[in-house]
């Protein structure tokens, strides 16, 4: 190429080689200086000048510099309209996403008399496709019907992306069924229709099909369904792995698809995984992936992962980035780091009402009620109107801080200043609110004076203030509620026979216990997670699996003995009555989050703070335990359950036993 543009400049004007070596440059990408002189010679040679095909090469040459506005230039002073010239025109329009006056010449074409072809169709519906317009969309499909252009592969191919791309994948899907022929385009662009109109199980399906047709899934597929991935059924997650396995490593958003279907699933600890062997690969994450890491590190509490994640962040300077800092912040947040997490929020140069609400929900979920008021008002100082979610989050902090007082104001502030009515979770916060104040009979008259039909969580949070304050009367009422909503989930269960243990009704115990075994209901086994060193590890109640039980154990034993010389009893009085008292301590002894801290203690420095997370709600000897086991080792313990954040330290909670 070097040697062309050498030439060309010694070479005669009128030569027939000052021709060829025009041309030669022209298709081989020159840049735009070299690009201006050799326009600079055509324009200087009227016969070159009049050469239609000159002035095609050199709009290509001026679009592929990404300067569509002089191929304009060319092609008006062009004397010959035809149907190529035409083509190369909207091409170049729609090559540097200038859509708006792809269209416009389109519509200047056909008043001229040009008639479009199979290249002018695809080119123009993308223009359409990525401008939104359906309507030019549908109007240049029927001509493409009487011309038969339909039946043609890229048109067929542009038809669906537009139909799909606009939301009307049901057309799409009729197009896609009338095409003779399909390749893997028209099945990708079925599937990115159904996706971006959030139809994630549906574009799942259509992956299905392009297999049993013949085709495999290609990245391209993989890319299609990002918009929408989200839960879906273990069948679909499976056939994601399938698709994922069957292709190469080289491509990162095939990672990001795998990472993304993890993480919406809650299959956490497979996202983390999947994340290690991406960069065993030697595959770097970009933006959508680290946004789509980090929640699985939050909610594995795998706070050494999301600070390297974090680092990896910054020297990458990907940031200014507002969604991936929200995701740092929910990320620290989740992990019990609340200094980092606000170092993060404070580090932002912008924020939005998702980086407040995070903020609020990780002070309200820790107890620090207060800071997260203070936060409120310093987000309606910025300018920021709370929305509904961000209501959720201040009336969940009061909650569980106690600030009746505030809650109620905050309550009638949404309600009077900000127009919002109340939603299933505004209400869920405010029984809870009432009910962890000690406001049972205010909780339920709340309940009753609802104008929609209370749903599980609502009941289940005025459950949860019977057995806190042992109120079995009204904790019948809402048991009955909650086992016609939702008769399979065993915790509700549980609840009202704790509700009965405490007030020493144990026949009603054993009869909960026996409905529970006829109805085949099982309780959800304890589940605690601990980082160390990179990977997450797992522990059940009374678990045997893991490759350190026997030591761990051991050093259980010992710990105990140290705890009970400190004062620890354990809390025994839930448990069936006719259990000797001997067996109910061993049952409680052997709970998840007891072996994962003692297997944290066993392999991490003594100054190390140790962060758990349990899939339940931290029961009473356990959280009483936990006090005394910060206080005989020195450590820092912070344990997220369903409910909130607990840190443990010295002997006490930052709970204040409030929860």
């Amino acid at each position: 190429m070097l040697r062309a543009r050498k030439e060309f400049h010694l070479a005669p004007i009128h030569s027939i080689q000052a021709l060829a070596l025009i041309v030669q440059t022209l298709d081989s990408n020159p840049d735009i200086k070299t690009l201006k002189k050799v326009h600079l010679k055509i324009v200087c040679e009227p016969s070159f000048y009049e050469d239609t095909s000159l002035a095609v090469k050199l709009m290509r040459a001026y679009s592929a510099c990404g300067k569509p506005d002089i191929s304009r230039k060319v092609f008006d002073k062009t004397p010959e309209r035809n149907t190529v010239i035409c083509n190369v025109m909207i091409r170049s329009y729609v090559n540097n996403r200038f859509f708006r006056d792809a269209i416009l010449l389109y519509k200047d074409m056909l008043i001229s008399g040009v008639v479009p072809d199979h290249y002018t169709l695809p080119c123009i519906l993308k223009a359409c496709s990525a401008s939104g317009n359906l309507r030019l969309g549908m109007q240049i499909h029927c001509p493409a019907l009487k011309m038969g252009l339909d039946a043609t592969l890229f048109t067929g191919n542009g038809l669906v992306a537009m139909y799909g791309k606009c939301g009307n994948w049901m057309e799409a899907r009729q197009v896609l069924d009338e095409m003779p022929c399909r390749d893997i385009i028209s099945w990708n662009s079925m599937v990115a229709g159904y996706a971006q109109n959030g139809h994630f199980d549906e574009a799942i399906e259509v992956c299905k099909e392009m297999e049993l047709s013949g085709l495999k899934p290609d990245p391209g597929s993989m890319a299609s369904l990002i918009p929408a991935v989200t839960h879906t059924s273990i069948e679909n997650v499976r056939f994601v792995e399938k698709m994922f396995s069957n292709m190469g490593k080289e491509e990162l958003v095939a990672w990001n698809v795998m990472i993304a279907v993890y993480v919406n699933n809650s299959m956490a600890n497979k996202a983390v995984r999947c994340y290690l062997e991406m960069e065993a690969h030697g595959i770097e994450p970009d933006e959508m992936t680290v946004s789509s890491i980090l929640p699985a590190c939050g909610d594995l509490s795998a706070v050494s992962l999301g600070k390297r994640i974090h680092e990896y962040v910054r020297m990458k300077r990907m940031q200014p980035n507002l969604p991936l800092e929200n995701a740092l912040i929910d990320m620290y947040a989740k992990c019990g780091c609340l200094v980092e997490a606000r170092h993060v929020f404070d580090e932002m140069q912008d924020s939005d009402i998702i980086s407040w609400t995070s903020l609020m929900s990780a002070y309200g979920r820790s107890g620090k009620g207060e800071q997260a008021v203070d936060l409120f008002s310093k987000m309606l100082a910025s300018g920021h109107a709370p929305d509904s979610v961000a209501f959720v989050s201040i009336l969940s902090a009061c909650s569980h801080a106690g600030l009746l007082s505030e809650g109620r104001r905050f309550y009638r502030l949404m309600i009077e200043e900000y127009r919002i009515s109340p939603r299933l979770e505004h209400f869920t916060c405010m029984v809870d609110l009432l009910g962890r104040a000690g406001q049972v009979e205010e909780a339920y008259n709340h309940i009753k004076q609802m104008p929609m039909k209370p749903n599980d969580r609502v009941w289940g949070a005025l459950l949860n203030a019977c057995n806190v304050y042992n109120n079995i009367d009204i904790g019948v009422i809402a048991a009955d509620h909650l086992f016609e909503l939702a008769p399979q989930q065993s915790g509700y269960y549980v609840l009202l026979s704790n509700i009965y243990a405490k007030g020493q009704r144990w026949r009603d115990v054993t009869l909960i216990r026996s409905i529970m075994k006829q109805k085949g209901i099982k309780k959800v086994p304890g589940l605690s997670n601990v980082e160390l060193h990179g990977q997450v590890h797992t522990f059940l109640a009374g678990d045997r699996y893991h490759p350190e039980s026997n030591t761990i154990y051991e050093h259980l034993d010992v710990l105990l003995v140290k705890m009970k010389a400190a004062g620890y009893v354990p809390k025994t009085d839930n448990l069936l009555h006719d259990v000797e008292e001997e067996d109910k301590e061993n049952h409680l002894i052997v709970h998840s989050e007891k072996l994962a801290i003692v297997f944290a203690l066993m392999n991490t420095k003594p100054v190390t703070p140790i962060r758990i997370t349990k899939n339940l709600r931290v029961c009473d000897d356990c959280h009483i335990a936990i006090k005394y086991i910060s206080e005989v080792t020195e450590r820092q313990i912070v344990v997220r359950d369903t409910n909130r954040y607990h840190y443990f330290e010295s002997g006490s909670c930052s709970c204040g036993d409030y929860w």
